[in-house]
């Protein structure tokens, strides 16, 4: 092997041994546990490489982190809480009929989640839909309709509902000439058909009172219950145990497998691993290389170019008839 091509395989190596440590590092530090008022913990994150890779780029922080959305194949809608020990969101969305609408109704678009992702749309909401066409929706009392044809009654929308007669929040905001019922769509299909022979609709969540031995345990809310999956791994607890050095559990952008966010560094075990805690950086999870990285690496790149060239203009020139003056280096 040629001088030339070990000097050039040397540097190769030295070069990407630099890169690679000069790639910035998301540490636990840098995953934000909030996005205005709204706590966000495992298994959510608003930054990239903080959580669980199954909710990634699903939330989105934005004016000035202060306004928390969930992204879904309909649209992004805004979030109005989230909550951990029964893990669902309440999201809104601005395009539903409210009470400040009243008889009038505007273009709206049907909610919709990927199926393939961990959330679902939760059982307990409710849809009401207004005006609908009767020659083409089945508009009807439920119980008087489920009696006479019970094969038929789940595909009936309910015109006697409680929401129906008590609209949240506004009472009696409709007039007579405009008719509601209350239907629970199977399928996001369903709920598309019904919106192509309604003129809007809305969505009631059920909120638990938090009232113990309270008359009424639930009351209706406008919004969209979404319910997710806590996807727990032992790594994931590990990491989170306070005396393992209570890390954040993350992932490898790259590479989509677990990391331990510490403060010192990213591990694929907990902070506190005797193994690990000497290496300040391990599996970043980033792969940007900063302006300071890049001007470093050209910097040394030139000095590795200046050695090799001093080292072989001492070589003797074994090959061809080149000479010291019109070789490479």
């Amino acid at each position: 092997m040629s001088p030339l091509h070990s000097y050039s395989i040397f540097f190769s190596i030295f070069l990407t041994i630099f890169l690679q440590s000069s790639t910035t590092s998301s540490q636990s530090n840098l995953c934000r546990s909030s996005c205005g008022d709204i706590p966000i913990n495992y298994p959510f994150a608003i930054d990239d490489g903080c959580g669980s890779p199954y909710y990634r780029h699903m939330l989105i922080c934005s004016d000035n982190n202060t306004k928390l959305e969930l992204r879904t194949p309909s649209g992004k809608y805004p979030v109005k809480s989230i909550s951990y020990s029964d893990p669902h969101l309440l999201v809104a969305d601005p395009f539903m009929w409210n009470c400040q609408d009243r008889d009038n109704f505007r273009p709206t678009r049907s909610f919709s989640i990927d199926s393939s992702t961990h959330f679902t749309v939760s059982p307990q909401n409710d849809y009401l839909f207004f005006n609908c066409n009767t020659d083409k929706v089945i508009v009807e009392p439920k119980p008087l309709f489920c009696e006479r044809f019970p094969d038929r009654c789940d595909s009936s929308c309910d015109s006697s509902s409680y929401l129906c007669r008590h609209l949240p929040g506004c009472g009696s905001a409709l007039g007579s000439r405009v008719s509601c019922c209350s239907y629970y769509p199977k399928a996001t299909q369903s709920l598309r058909l019904m919106l192509q022979n309604c003129a809007t609709y809305t969505s009631v969540y059920w909120r638990s009172s938090g009232v113990e031995n309270a008359p009424y345990d639930q009351f209706p809310e406008y919004g969209i219950r979404v319910d997710f999956e806590y996807p727990v791994t032992m790594k994931c607890l590990l990491c989170q145990e306070t005396t393992k050095g209570g890390g954040v559990c993350g992932f490898d952008t790259r590479t989509r497998g677990f990391l331990c966010l510490c403060k010192q560094g990213n591990v694929t075990t907990y902070c506190k691993d005797p193994n690990l805690i000497k290496h300040k950086r391990i599996g970043a999870v980033a792969g940007t290389v900063t302006a300071v990285s890049a001007a470093g690496a050209i910097g040394v790149a030139g000095g590795v170019f200046w050695y090799l060239r001093k080292v072989r203009a001492k070589a003797p020139v074994t090959c061809g008839v080149q000479t010291n003056e019109n070789r490479i280096f």
